[in-house]
This record gives structure tokens, sequence and C-alpha cells, in this order.
């Protein structure tokens, strides 16, 4: 184990030293918040227009509409006028987001207000009128010369309140809760995920490297196979951890800035250390065997079908993503819980999305992981051994075999 931590550090230094690394680990988070900055820019026009409203008032409740649109912050600007419905054309011609009304004893006694405005007009101001209706109703209903108790039971609305058995069982214990305390842990584990299982695809790089360079002998006369591939593991793995670190020092701020929620509250939960235990799972899964197969090929410019395939493997499950995420709980997802190339990322997935968690699918699909983690460290281990040491060609599919099975 001392020798696998002295070939860690060797890793995080030598990748801390190359310049790609360094700017590859910043350029992303910078990325990240100029197209967060773009996209405020860009979607922040000037501040939409004040409606101006003119009423012809002929019913004297212009006080009242002026509560009304305070009440519902309209931002009109409104203005009682003299003009006409026949008045109105060339005004209406010759302004802008501009609109008249018109309350005449005809127009109310009918239901029908006539409301007239220019083309150029903010598009919810239709809906936005239809609010008014409240102080015209109850001018009519004060036409009907009703007693105070007659008009409180008309102007009262009744509602319908629908409550399901469950609802109503758990009734005192519900709460409302914003969608992003769920989301946070997950896209929290999923940043982790996809940031140290991208860097541990760059083991796949090293052990092909040194290959080409001839410097594995170099190095196996100090460790043995088994320390330099697990040294390897690990220091990739702190390496995958620093760029999320540097990744959420600058996005989880800018993030704040822009989402009027606690997030660092909803990270901090119980539910984020189980979502990122699987993810660092999954890095383990796939950084055994990138490293197994790496030390496979002669050259990374020269990596076969086989091992072209075997870099897909963390991306089998954005292929699930749609159907996960719609149906949670069917059988899709279920069945992708329990397979080591899907596991992790459905897993967040599912708990993401999930209500209450199945903890017996979590067990069961973290014991799995498990016991195909240790399966694929011995099988790497036995590939790393001869593989690493193997000159001129990638090795074929059948003898890779041939090693597993020696």
């Amino acid at each position: 184990m001392r020798n696998s931590m002295k070939v860690a550090k060797w890793e995080i230094k030598r990748n801390l030293k190359n310049k790609s690394f360094v700017i590859g680990l910043f350029l992303t988070p910078i990325l990240i918040l100029g197209f967060g900055f773009l996209g405020s820019l860009f979607g922040s026009d000037d501040e939409p227009s004040e409606t101006t409203v003119f009423v012809n008032d002929q019913l004297e409740i212009f006080d009242m509409l002026a509560e009304t649109v305070d009440q519902y912050e309209l931002g009109w600007e409104l203005q009682q006028t003299d003009l006409t419905e026949g008045d109105i054309h060339d005004e209406l011609e010759n302004n802008e987001d501009t609109a008249y009304i018109f309350l005449t004893p005809e127009a109310l006694e009918s239901g029908v207000i006539p409301v007239y405005t220019t083309d150029e007009i903010d598009s919810g101001f239709s809906s936005q009128v239809q609010l008014l209706t409240g102080p015209l109703q109850q001018i009519r209903i004060a036409q009907l010369d009703l007693t105070e108790e007659e008009l409180a039971i008309i102007s009262s609305n009744v509602v319908f309140e629908e409550t399901s058995a469950e609802d109503y069982v758990a009734e005192e214990s519900v709460s409302l809760a914003s969608p992003l305390e769920k989301l946070v842990p997950g896209i929290f584990a999923g940043i982790i995920l996809f940031a140290i299982v991208v860097t541990g695809m760059m083991i796949f790089q090293s052990a092909s490297q040194e290959k080409k360079d001839k410097i594995a002998e170099i190095i196996l006369s100090s460790v043995t196979p088994g320390e330099l591939m697990n040294g390897k593991i690990i220091g990739y793995f702190v390496l995958g951890l620093i760029q999320v670190a540097v990744l959420l020092i600058f996005v989880v701020p800018f993030a704040a800035t822009k989402i009027d929620e606690p997030i660092i509250e909803y990270l901090f939960v119980p539910e984020t250390l189980l979502l990122v235990f699987i993810a660092i799972l999954g890095y383990l899964l796939f950084a055994a065997i990138f490293v197994g197969i790496g030390a496979t090929m002669a050259d990374m410019t020269t990596s076969g079908n086989f091992q072209g395939l075997v870099m897909m493997l963390p991306f089998l499950s954005f292929v699930l993503m749609a159907p996960v995420l719609s149906n949670p709980s069917g059988m899709v997802a279920k069945v992708a819980s329990y397979v080591p190339f899907t596991s992790p990322g459905v897993l967040i997935m599912r708990l993401t999305a999930l209500d209450e968690w199945p903890w017996v699918e979590i067990i069961i699909a973290i014991v799995v992981l498990v016991i195909s983690i240790l399966l694929f460290m011995k099988l790497a281990g036995k590939i790393f051994k001869v593989g690493i040491l193997m000159y001129g060609k990638n090795a074929t599919p059948g003898e890779i075999w041939k090693w597993i099975r020696s």
C-alpha cells in the first residue's frame, strides 16, 4: 500500500504540472460561468414598457380599478379619458402598448366591456384585463339591492378541495418542498461521477503512454504491477476530486446568486452521502476496467474497436436517461440498477426522481456493484500484469481472455 501511495502522489504531481491538465481544470468552470453570464446578458432585455390604459369611466369606479391594478401589480399606467369609441382610431394607430377601456351602463348591463388595444402591446394584457371583472361584478351585484348577508354569500367564492386517502392519513406531516431540495444532491453526485470518471479515463491514456514511452519497465523495477495499478486508480481519483472542488468553487456561488434557494442547505443532507458513495463506486468500477484495458494498448492512436467500446461503458446510463426519469420505478430502471455498467448513473437518477427510496433495491444494487468492483479489480490486475510489458501491438480479446484464465 505504501508503494501504491507513492505512485498515486507521483501521478498527482505529474498531472498538476501538466499545462494541459491545469488549463482544462479551470477552463470547464470558466466556460460554464461564461455561458451563464452570456445567457443572463442576452436574456436580460430592457425593462418591459409600462402599458398605458385609458378608462372612459361612466360608472365612477376608477378608484376601485386602480386598487385592483395595484393589488395584482399589473404594471399599468391607469388614466381617465373622455374619448369615445369613435375618437380613438388615430390614437391606436399612432401609439404602442396602449389600451382603451369603455365602462358604460350599457356595457355593464350586457356584461361585455369593450377594450381596444394597439398592435404593439404586452402579450399578457389579455389575461391581465380579466382581473378587473371583480369590481364590475360588485357593481352589478349592488344593483340587485340585496341584504348584507346575501351580498356576502354571493361575493364569496366556492372552491373544491380534494384530498386523497393517502394524503388524509399523512395530512399533518406533509409539507411543501422545493423541487431543488431533491435535485441538488442528485446533481452534485452526478457531477462527481462524471468528473472522476472522465478523469479516470485518463488512466487509459496513462498506461498506454507509459508503454509507448517504454518506461513501464523502469517503474516496475521499484513496484509490483498491482501496486502500480492501485496507485494509478487512487491518484486519478484524487485528481477527479480536485476537478470537482474547483468546479464547485466557481459554480456554486454563481448558482446561489441566480437561484433564490438555499442550495448549500439542500446539499448538506444525509441523502447526499449515499449518492456520493454510489458515484465513488462507479469510479472504482470503471477505473479498474480502464487501467486494465489501457495496459493492452500499444498506442492510443491505434486503439481497436474493442478498446473503443470499453471507453463508451460509462455513458450507457445516458442512453437510459429518458425511460429512467419518466418512470423511475419501471422495469427498465430496476433492471439497469442491477447491471454494473449502468448501475451508478441509473441509481443516482432514480433516487433523485423518487419520493420514497426502495431501500431493498438500493442495498441489492450496491452489493452487486461492490462484488463487480472486486471482480473487475482482480481481472484488471491479471490483464495489467501481462499487458503493461507487451509492446508492438494492441492485445486482441482472445489474448486478454488467455491472460485472465492464467
